[in-house]
């Protein structure tokens, strides 16, 4: 799907390195179908020398040899750096912004005609179980839909949404990862309290979460009837979620994604 696709990154950041190593672990692309342009000497140089792809400081000459170009840059500089590669994007090129806040509509105001594609990751890509949520553009179709899934899937799982929903996404899975970091570091303070070193404690609670979420992945099911599978009539479970409801947990969580995502409107109407 990617033959003979030059794939272009303005901005080396976290986010392009995540993509970057896993469109080559998945050997998707070649080193050499990548180019990244960054302000940072000793950015670029880490880039070239980890994974041998080419790079420049030049933002214009990557937009301008890009099939497929990722905007991969942070909202407040992005429209310094649309002025800059904007007017030589080509309109066979595929944009791809991870910008939070920063709409569809505003990158097709400076980029008329050209297929756009709005992504919003969240932290675990940089481990490969990432969660990208795409919003298409109305110059991109099926196909690019198909390309831009098949890269970010290279990362974590991919679900095409309307770009409406794109500040829920921020507020549910863009900022989930500090919730179930949150959460790992209550239960490893609770595991502390019952007696165990804090090496120990991490472990328990990070696995826990892991194993739990692989198997609401994996097995389909509800989170609700795997949760009756554990909570035995009488038993430690039920009484621990009786705890947890007792303290509004639940409520908690839910005003919690609420509230982000209110707060993610705000900011992109900034």
């Amino acid at each position: 799907m990617l033959d003979n696709k030059q794939i272009g990154f303005v901005g080396g950041g976290a986010i392009a390195e995540a993509l970057i190593a896993g469109l080559l672990k998945a050997s998707r692309v070649l080193p050499a179908q990548i180019i990244v342009s960054d302000i940072n000497s000793a950015r670029l140089k880490y880039l070239e020398s980890t994974f041998g792809v080419m790079t420049s400081h030049d933002s214009q000459e990557v937009a301008t040899k890009a099939d497929l170009l990722f905007l991969t840059v942070k909202p407040q500089v992005m429209n310094e750096v649309l002025d800059v590669v904007a007017p030589v994007v080509s309109k066979a090129t595929v944009v791809v912004s991870v910008a939070a806040g920063i709409t569809i509509g505003t990158l097709q105001g400076k980029m008329p005609g050209v297929p756009i594609v709005r992504v919003m990751p969240n932290t675990p890509v940089a481990v490969s179980e990432g969660m990208s949520a795409i919003a298409l553009g109305k110059y991109a179709g099926k196909k690019i839909e198909d390309m831009v899934t098949y890269i970010f899937s290279s990362v974590g799982k991919v679900v095409t949404v309307d770009e409406g929903a794109m500040d829920a996404v921020t507020g549910l899975s863009g900022s989930g990862p500090a919730y179930a970091f949150l959460l790992i570091d209550a239960l490893s303070d609770a595991g502390v309290r019952v007696g165990f070193s804090r090496r120990t404690s991490v472990l328990l609670a990070a696995q826990t979460l892991l194993g739990a979420a692989k198997m609401v992945l994996e097995t389909g099911e509800h989170p609700a009837k795997l949760r009756d599978m554990v909570t035995s009539p009488g038993g430690t479970a039920i009484t621990g979620i009786h705890m947890l409801e007792q303290r509004g947990v639940r409520a908690a969580m839910i005003d919690a994604v609420v509230a982000a995502t209110k707060r993610s409107g705000e900011m992109g109407k900034k």
